[in-house]
């Protein structure tokens, strides 16, 4: 198993390797990318002004034609546009660096795209936004089936991410399936609450997980006695960190090792490792509210897991990919290790005999929605069968 590779650098790759697991077509993936293909030839950053235009026009051509479909009562077929047009405009997006012409409006259609989908198709996601000490933490919360009171999962985005597209990873789905409710929350750093708030990230998962666990226990549908936490990317930092300091925690997974996350920074001014976005260094500044390199070392101090993995005391998984090429697998061992007061703890490391074997399953993300899911039914209460 390996990347979709039609670009000649890993990062571009990477962003159409997370649209077609998001649920975009390869034909349309294909009309956008083959005029910018020598555009990528300029290296990762040069050419993300030619992948946002190709990517915007392709999602405004589906909201046109989503517009038709609505026009002739097809709500449906119209939400299934909307998805894809939602998923090439948050894409494009991403893909631009902090304060690039055009990102903040694309990323206003992109959400606008994203909650007339919900709407049209009836899809099992509500918007809702917890109160934080500073702001609030937008999340989309999707209900297991039935009455309750259900086990719910937390699930939170990585450095680069947002709730749009942990809601594409079709995590929630799955874990709906097997009867538990997921939470899928924009963190502080990322998403709207960076975009829209200029929520810098917080080292500190368990302050803002803390309250996104006190919004669950207040709904009836939810026990509170069976509540999860995953995260992916660099919510293998965010979620067992919030575990291992809020006790209210049933389980936890994360989706891709992220156990020293200081250390691979270092790494990264050293050219050692690849890249999840063009721009990196902008990106990481406007995450974490930095003004320099300086700013932002002390800043992240406190982005790794050294000392703080004993605090978990309920059954934990981490997973990874065998060929990871951002995040070291060997921090999925350290991570593992140093579960030592678990009383359940499990690693997971794909492999070639499956797939998911690139950075949280870029490659193939089935491997790593069915484990996770199959963990938290399992752990939590719910049904995997």
């Amino acid at each position: 198993m390996a990347l979709f590779e039609y670009f000649p650098n890993y990062i571009w790759n990477l962003s159409i390797a997370i649209a077609m697991e998001s649920g975009g077509r390869i034909g349309e993936i294909i009309d956008m990318c083959q005029p910018i293909r020598a555009a990528a030839d300029g290296g990762a950053d040069a050419g993300t002004p030619a992948f946002m235009a190709q990517w915007a026009a392709m999602g405004e051509k589906l909201i046109a034609l989503a517009a038709e479909d609505e026009a002739s009562g097809r709500a449906y077929s119209a939400s299934d546009k909307l998805e894809r047009a939602s998923l090439y405009l948050f894409t494009a997006e991403r893909m631009q660096g902090h304060g690039a012409p055009g990102r903040t409006a694309t990323y206003a259609k992109a959400r606008a795209a994203f909650d007339a989908s919900t709407a049209l198709g009836r899809i099992n996601r509500e918007r809702v936004e917890i109160r934080l000490a500073v702001g609030t933490m937008p999340a989309l919360y999707t209900r297991a089936p039935g009455a309750g009171p259900h086990p719910v999962v937390i699930y939170c985005n990585g450095l680069d991410s947002c709730k749009e597209l942990l809601y594409w990873s079709r995590l929630p789905e799955a874990l709906a399936r097997r009867g538990v409710s997921t939470l899928c929350v924009d963190q502080p750093g990322s998403g709207e609450a960076l975009r829209l708030q200029a929520l810098p990230v917080d080292p500190h998962s368990e302050s803002w997980a803390s309250k996104a666990v006190d919004w669950l226990e207040a709904r009836p549908e939810i026990d509170p006695a069976r509540i999860g936490m995953t995260g992916i990317s660099l919510g293998g930092h965010f979620a067992p960190r919030a575990v291992a300091y809020e006790p209210r925690f049933a389980s936890g997974a994360c989706w891709g090792a992220n156990h020293d996350w200081l250390e691979v920074q270092h790494k990264r001014m050293k050219r050692g490792g690849e890249n999840p976005v063009p721009h990196y260094w902008a990106h990481v500044f406007w995450a974490f509210g930095a003004r320099d390199m300086e700013d932002f070392l002390a800043k992240a101090q406190d982005m790794n897991l050294n000392g703080h993995m004993g605090g978990i005391k309920v059954p934990f998984l981490v997973t990874h990919g065998a060929q990871d090429r951002q995040i070291d697998v060997r921090y999925a061992q350290d991570c593992y290790d140093q579960l030592v007061n678990s009383p359940r703890r499990e690693l997971k490391i794909f492999t070639a005999r499956e797939g998911g074997v690139e950075h949280v399953g870029a490659d193939n993300m089935a491997y790593g929605r069915d484990y996770i899911a199959d963990w938290f039914a399992e752990t939590l209460g719910g049904h995997s069968a």
